[in-house]
């Protein structure tokens, strides 16, 4: 079997949610399936390390996809054409992003429609070009991928999508995250919060990630309560808008938030382990993959109670309302509360059982196989 991939958001250094979840799953696929042969289609040399097997092919199409205007060239003309001379038994698109002028059959993972929910969160041009094309996808694709439950709910209520077309598959979160000792934390606190116990948000710091509120909501936080809590945040100040920069700029208490920019892997996951809580507060998510994360690691969680959040978390977590910062602030001191937290910690090892990348990796697979069959 041949299967044409859309690999471009494998990105040496720069792997994020839709990139890692792309990672995890592909990199079990072709070791699984030695027999088929996968062709990577990259918009870059890529990075010998998502070569995964000696069953992948890597193919590098131009031009570079970064640009809407530069999406319709690569999609619609580039990977085409590719598609059109390989004779494909399958496209894979590991972001959503399909060839409307090519009749190979395509498979499609859909994370979320955010930008349907929220536009003023988006540039221009980039949102003319999501509302433009991922309808088309959505009825392109014979066959669709989707993260969570009302993610699925979603796709079919905005694109009048048969339910039957779309196969929910849950994300995991990498082997590596696992509780650490006391001892680690200490280390990891004193590397990263001057040695004091902290909330952590990681995420890229883009509007719908609910940076704004969380810092008002951490500042009454503190007000209320006497303790040397910090509030650590880790990503890239990529989407830093007015709005969070005021949010921000305003805080009585900001020298006690930190910023630690985009971390390593293993640092991801040692902030996580030590952390007092991570703090997740979204107001539109897909999954939530620093949810599993969290509970992998036994780290309590405090997350919003809509969109997916409460599909991924369950029981297990601290649900809060997100457009209310007194909610978030409430649950930032019930969860200093130990019997609170051992109860969360509890709940979250036995949520996290559903959550693994190779469970995911067999959904994905499971859809080319319903889809070729």
């Amino acid at each position: 079997m041949k299967i044409a991939v859309n690999t471009r958001l494998l990105l040496k250094d720069k792997l994020e949610g839709i990139g890692w979840v792309a990672y995890e799953c592909l990199k079990r696929i072709v070791t699984n399936h030695p027999d088929d042969d996968f062709y990577f289609i990259f918009d870059r040399e890529p990075d010998e390390k998502f070569i995964f097997a000696e069953n992948v092919k890597p193919v590098v199409l131009f031009p570079q996809a970064r640009h809407p205007f530069l999406y319709i060239a690569y999609f619609e003309f580039s990977v085409a054409r590719f598609l059109r001379k390989l004779k494909p038994d399958l496209y894979l698109s590991t972001d959503a992003y399909l060839s409307l002028r090519s009749k190979t059959k395509q498979l499609a993972v859909f994370h979320d429609l955010n930008f349907e929910h929220f536009p003023q969160d988006f540039p221009k041009i980039h949102l003319w070009h999501y509302k433009k094309f991922f309808p088309k996808y959505a009825k392109k694709a014979d066959r669709i991928i989707t993260v969570s439950e009302f993610s699925k709910q979603d796709i079919c209520k905005n694109y009048g999508i048969d339910p039957s077309k779309i196969d929910v598959v849950y994300n995991g979160a990498n082997a590596d995250f696992c509780p650490v000792d006391d001892n680690v934390k200490i280390e990891i606190r004193s590397k990263f919060s001057q040695g004091k116990p902290y909330f952590m948000f990681v995420g890229s710091l883009h509007p719908r990630k609910n940076l704004a509120r969380l810092f008002t909501a951490f500042d009454i936080f503190k007000k209320r309560t006497t303790n040397d809590v910090k509030l650590l945040i880790v990503g890239n100040k990529k989407w830093w808008t007015e709005p969070i920069k005021n949010a921000y700029d305003s805080m009585t208490h900001k020298d006690d938030v930190i910023f630690t920019g985009r971390l390593s892997a293993e640092d991801l996951h040692l902030v996580t382990a030590s952390a007092l809580a991570s703090v997740y507060v979204s107001y539109f998510e897909g999954f939530g993959i620093p949810i599993v994360e969290a509970f992998k690691c036994d780290t309590p969680v405090i997350t919003s109670n809509v969109t997916s959040m409460p599909e991924v978390a369950a029981n297990a977590a601290l649900l809060i309302d997100p457009f209310n910062e007194q909610s978030i602030a409430e649950a930032m001191e019930k969860i200093l509360d130990e019997d609170v937290r051992h109860d969360l910690i509890e709940k979250g090892r036995i949520r996290r059982q559903d959550f693994s990348w190779d469970k995911a990796a067999e959904g994905w697979w499971n859809s080319i196989i319903n889809l070729l069959n």
